[in-house]
């Protein structure tokens, strides 16, 4: 697959992003390619910006200059189309954003060159239906979260696996996260961490009334059904923590692997161990 049109997404506000945009708009011309760039990076550089949905639509190579969140927005709206993403961090954590803004130029020649190792992410096909009706489907990269927002109340989330009971969750929410999710809030809910390649889905629920009931991990083909008893509370489903639907009691929310993975080009310098090592101080003392 050719990729000599490029896309830039850029975190709004953020001035360091410019000498990037600068290097990455040289490097792509240099090579005879096409450029394409969103408003915040277009700034840097005087031209016509596009919307970040005709972007999508046009290049086949996006370069997103931020955090996570960022990667995770252009994600969305990237959509099913296999457009590899070169994530170059902005941020503080940036498990996604794997990049130094200092390598940028080397990793986009890499890319560009075909030479950059392509990680396939598993994303979540999220839907929510109520009385036989579907209120909305979502892709989910990271987690799809069910929870209450309402204080010191309690939920009870009933799920299924295959048409097989699981068991009821009592507690103030679950988390179905995919790998790349494992380092998001379902870390911080005690759920494991998981390579971003092993096909996988774990369910990790919030602060349960049994301690007996712990994280579970699935393989990736599972489809899971989760039914909602609000109990008198506020629910919502919220999907990788930017988009999402109020919920009430009744509703089933399926969670199912989505035919059109997100294809992350890795850092040229470090692995995924040494990420982690990095961002979370993983197996310090």
């Amino acid at each position: 697959m050719s990729l000599d049109r490029v896309g830039i997404f850029s975190k709004p506000g953020r001035k360091e992003a410019g000498g990037a945009v600068q290097q990455i708009a040289a490097c792509v011309a240099s090579l005879g390619g096409e450029l394409f760039c969103d408003a915040s990076s277009a700034a840097f550089l005087g031209t016509r910006s596009l919307r970040w949905s005709e972007i999508a639509e046009q290049a086949d190579l996006a370069v997103v200059l931020g955090g996570d969140g960022t990667l995770l927005s252009v994600a969305r709206a990237i959509g099913p189309r296999p457009i590899p993403i070169l994530g170059v961090n902005l941020g503080t954590l940036g498990f996604l954003t794997e990049v130094r803004i200092e390598e940028v130029v080397p990793a986009l020649e890499l890319a560009l060159a075909g030479k950059l190792e392509t990680s396939e992410r598993l994303r979540l096909d999220v839907g929510v239906v109520r009385d036989g009706t579907s209120l909305g489907r979502f892709l989910a990269l990271n987690e799809a979260v069910i929870a209450n927002t309402a204080l010191s109340r309690m939920i009870d989330l009933t799920a299924t696996a295959d048409g097989d009971a699981v068991t009821t969750f009592h507690a103030d929410g679950l988390i179905i996260a995919t790998p790349t999710g494992s380092t998001a809030y379902s870390l911080s809910a005690g759920g494991p961490l998981l390579l971003p390649g092993s096909g996988v889905v774990v369910l990790t629920p919030i602060c349960p009334h049994s301690l007996t009931q712990r994280p579970f991990v699935f393989p990736q083909s599972v489809h899971l059904e989760i039914r909602v008893e609000a109990r008198g509370g506020h629910v919502s489903l919220t999907v990788d923590g930017q988009e999402g639907i109020d919920l009430t009691d009744g509703d089933l929310v399926q969670v199912q692997p989505s035919a059109h993975p997100l294809r992350i080009l890795a850092s040229p310098t470090r692995n995924h161990f040494e990420i982690l090592r990095e961002k979370l101080r993983w197996g310090e003392r």
